[in-house]
């Protein structure tokens, strides 16, 4: 009763101030001004006008200028996107990357060969405790790279701020690699039609080849570990994304050869992202570039 007392007595007071304004206002302008202070009322007057319009100016410039600045950004990340996806199509035609243009192929299609004896070996029980195992790594690591990016935000640390912001354009350009892998391939899983793995029988994103769990977490792994290339991290960030590789494996959401390849690709493109965009400096890997 009391706090209700007062709030009425608040809103009384209020409503009486508000009543009296007008009248006070009206019996102010029924007073002549002195000449002094017409003088000062104008001359104030006119320089509210110059400065609002000045700030209306200021205010336009600015967000012209803030416009500019964000279509840049904007504009600046595409084409450093667009780069790096032409980089990763045109790296198998590059000679260091010889080995990997002659062994992945050739791993994958021993792999392919070997799928369906592999996967039908494994019981199809409790798979949704392996789905879940993946799930969660990969969810760790992404999780990982937004804390970088956090406590560089927060702390001024360009490095975690580097790692984060690397790590999520590994795990995009990973992500935008395995969107057109698996379009093309269209390949079934392993508890899809005769267990076989036929390819060019699916539609849409859902597809077996290749493990896009795989492909992203080691995108992401392999930034983390060049970004700080140290023993401790590296079995940790890799651990995490062969965890994700086996569990989808056990899972009988993949064949070997969908996991295989997805983990190496993973790990290709984010050694590439690291290398083409580390700062010297802040990593020794990046030095050896």
């Amino acid at each position: 009763m009391h706090v209700f007392c007062k709030r009425s007595c608040s809103l009384t007071v209020l409503f009486c101030c508000a009543s009296l304004q007008p009248a006070l206002a009206a019996e102010s302008d029924a007073l002549p001004d002195a000449p002094s202070a017409t003088i000062h009322t104008e001359l104030h007057a006119t320089q509210r006008t110059d400065t609002s319009a000045d700030s209306s100016q200021s205010r336009g410039s600015t967000e012209v200028r803030a416009d500019s600045h964000n279509g840049q950004f904007v504009a600046r990340w595409l084409r450093r996107g667009l780069h790096d996806q032409t980089d990763i199509y045109t790296s198998p035609f590059h000679r260091s990357e010889l080995k990997w243009t002659i062994g992945l192929p050739a791993l994958s299609l021993g792999l392919i060969a070997i799928d369906k004896h592999v996967s039908g070996a494994l019981p199809s029980s409790h798979t949704s405790v392996s789905s879940d195992i993946s799930n969660a790594g990969l969810f760790t690591t992404a999780g990982t790279l937004g804390l970088f990016f956090l406590d560089g935000l927060a702390r001024g640390n360009t490095h975690a701020r580097e790692t984060g912001v690397l790590g999520a354009e590994s795990m995009a350009n990973s992500g935008l690699l395995y969107i057109v892998l698996q379009l093309i391939t269209e390949r079934q899983r392993p508890l899809q039609g005769a267990g076989t793995g036929d390819f060019f029988q699916t539609r849409g994103l859902d597809n077996s080849f290749p493990s896009g769990h795989a492909i992203v977490t080691w995108a992401a792994a392999s930034t983390i570990a060049h970004e700080y290339p140290k023993p401790w991290v590296e079995w940790l960030a890799y651990g995490t994304a062969a965890g994700v590789s086996v569990t989808r494996f056990t899972s009988l959401q993949h064949f070997p050869s969908d996991v295989a390849v997805g983990s190496i690709v993973g790990y290709l493109i984010g050694r590439h992202i690291f290398h083409a965009h580390c700062n010297a400096g802040l990593s020794r890997a990046c030095s050896a570039k």
